[in-house]
C-alpha cells in the first residue's frame, strides 16, 4: 500500500504556488518493549486511574488541568482546547533564507519528504529545487500541522525537496552554561597533530546501513536463550569492579601514536619536521663549544 502523505498543500514563493505532498522522513526503529509482570501468577499487572481518597475514578470523569500554583489547577474540556488549536494552512510559505552552514544542527528536529503533488507542480517545484541548491540556501517559514505550528526549513536533497520541523529557541539549552568550565588553552601543536592524522584515518563515507543497535540485538539474544530455558550468568563480568576511566594516568602521546599504528612513525615524522631548526641550532652552538679553545686561565685549569 502505498504511503499516505502527512500533509497536503502549497509551498509559496512570492506569487509562485507550488502544490506538494509531505511524508515523514523517518520511521521507529526496532525496540524490545517490556511488560510489568506479577511474579507469583505470571500474569501481567495493570494500572488503574485512582484518586487518593476515592478511589477508581471514570474515564468520564477525568479533565485536564493546568497547575498555576501548589495544589491549584484550572480546569479545561476538550472543546475549550480545540478552540484555541490552529487552523492547517495548507499554504507554507517561504518568507526567508539563509545561508546552509547558520543554522546549528541542534535546532533541527524531524525531516520529511517533499515531492509535487501532479505533473503540473513539477516544473515549478524543479526550478524551486535547484535554485535553492544553486545558491546553497535554506527556505524557511511557518507551518501549522494538526493543531501546532512549526518553524520549518526547505532545502534540495536528490529530486526532491527536504522539510525540517525546526526547534524554538526556548526549546534550546544555551550552551555556554555547559561549557564555560572548559578552559580556552591551545592544545599542544604534536598531540593535535597525531590526533588530525588519526580522524583522516578514519574518515570515510557515511554509511547508514554500517550502524546498527547493538543494544537491541543483545536484548533479543537474550530473550531468545531464555525462552529456550538457558541460564545465564550474568554476574560473571571480567571488568566488575575496574575503574571505567581505565588508568588514572593517560600517556595521551603514546596512545594518539599507537592509534594511528604503523603510520605512526611517518606522522610522528612528520610532526616533528615543525622545530628542526631549534634543534639543528642548538646541535651547532655545542659543537662549536667544544672545539672552541677555553678562555680559562692555566692556574686554575692546572
Amino acid at each position: 500500500m502505498a504511503a499516505r502523505p502527512y500533509w497536503r498543500g502549497q509551498i509559496r514563493l512570492a506569487l509562485v504556488s507550488i502544490p506538494v505532498e509531505i511524508y515523514s522522513a523517518t520511521k521507529s526503529g526496532a525496540t524490545i518493549a517490556f511488560n510489568q509482570i506479577h511474579e507469583p501468577s505470571g500474569k501481567r499487572i495493570k494500572y488503574e486511574k485512582v484518586v487518593p481518597g476515592i478511589g477508581p475514578v471514570d474515564v468520564e470523569d477525568i479533565v485536564k488541568g493546568f497547575e498555576y500554583a501548589k495544589g491549584e489547577y484550572v480546569l479545561l474540556d476538550e472543546k475549550e482546547i480545540e478552540g484555541v488549536k490552529l487552523e492547517s494552512k495548507k499554504t507554507l510559505e517561504l518568507t526567508q533564507f539563509v545561508d546552509s552552514h547558520e543554522i546549528d544542527a541542534i535546532y533541527f528536529e524531524k525531516p520529511y519528504y517533499v515531492v509535487p503533488a501532479d505533473d503540473l507542480a513539477e516544473e515549478a517545484f524543479i526550478v524551486l529545487r535547484e535554485a535553492l541548491r544553486r545558491s546553497h540556501k535554506i527556505g524557511l517559514g511557518q507551518l501549522a500541522m494538526r493543531g501546532r505550528e512549526y518553524v520549518v526549513s526547505i532545502k534540495a536533497c536528490g529530486r526532491g525537496l527536504v522539510m525540517e520541523t525546526l526547534r524554538y529557541a526556548d526549546e534550546v539549552n544555551k550552551a555556554a552554561s555547559y561549557f564555560r568550565e572548559i578552559g580556552d588553552a591551545d592544545p599542544d601543536e604534536e598531540l593535535l597533530d597525531l590526533a588530525t592524522t588519526l580522524i583522516d584515518k578514519k574518515t570515510g563515507k557515511f554509511d547508514a546501513s554500517e550502524f546498527h543497535d547493538r543494544y537491541v540485538d543483545a536484548l533479543k539474544d537474550l530473550i531468545e536463550r531464555k525462552k529456550k530455558g538457558k541460564t545465564l550468568n550474568i554476574d560473571d563480568d571480567s571488568d566488575a569492579g575496574s575503574d571505567p576511566r581505565g588508568s588514572n594516568v593517560v600517556d595521551l602521546m603514546a596512545a594518539l601514536k599507537k592509534s594511528i599504528g604503523p603510520a605512526g612513525g611517518a606522522a610522528g615524522a612528520k610532526t616533528s619536521a615543525k622545530k628542526p631548526a631549534a634543534k639543528a641550532a642548538a646541535k651547532s652552538e655545542k659543537a662549536a663549544a667544544a672545539k672552541a679553545p677555553s678562555k680559562t686561565p692555566a692556574k686554575k685549569r692546572a
